[in-house]
């Protein structure tokens, strides 16, 4: 059977990405990384600190650089913000760099999950579920072009959500090797 290509997860926050990731990593024998992380690393400064002083622009512009040097690594899962989807620039890489999985997850689900977290600027807001409803309308039609598989992941163990995409990527590699 050929290699599993690199792994790409994208959806909105919320979804599970990050642990998810880790966990697909780790059963894959691969390095994890998440570009948000890597983006504060670099600056040495958290994510709601650069949308401060650079604004969401700013972000987005470390994000897209942050992405296409991601891109030329082999053999890694990769976990994307959940803006990462809103530039075509972005799109395109992930589509080339790998297989594409979006995490799907419901509104009710983020609100759940992104409760306590202060460590997400677009949601230090009062009406943080009409946040998320209107980012959903505009990026979810964004994740589903650039996807090659769709993941739900709300009420379901990452453990779970791990099996069902490498079942399915092997699938897309080789069909006839993998029983349904």
């Amino acid at each position: 059977m050929p290699a599993l290509p690199n792994l790409i997860l994208i959806g909105p926050m919320g979804a599970g990405k990050s642990t998810i990731g880790r966990l697909l990593a780790a059963e894959l024998s691969r390095e994890f990384l998440d570009s948000d992380h890597e983006i504060q690393a670099r600056c040495g400064a958290d994510i709601p600190w650069i949308f401060d002083v650079e604004g969401e622009a700013g972000f987005r512009d470390r994000e897209t650089q942050m992405i296409r040097e991601l891109a030329r690594l082999e053999n890694v899962v990769i976990a994307t913000g959940g803006g990462a989807v809103l530039r075509e620039e972005n799109r395109r890489v992930l589509r080339d760099c790998g297989t594409v999985v979006y995490l799907y997850t419901t509104v009710e689900q983020q609100l759940r999950r992104t409760a306590k977290d202060r460590n997400r600027p677009l949601l230090q807001r009062d009406d943080r579920e009409q946040v998320l409803r209107e980012m959903f309308v505009k990026r979810d039609p964004l994740y589903r072009a650039t996807a090659d598989i769709i993941v739900r992941t709300d009420r379901r163990g990452p453990r779970a959500v791990v099996n069902e995409i490498v079942r399915r990527v092997q699938r897309l590699i080789d069909p006839l090797q993998c029983k349904a």
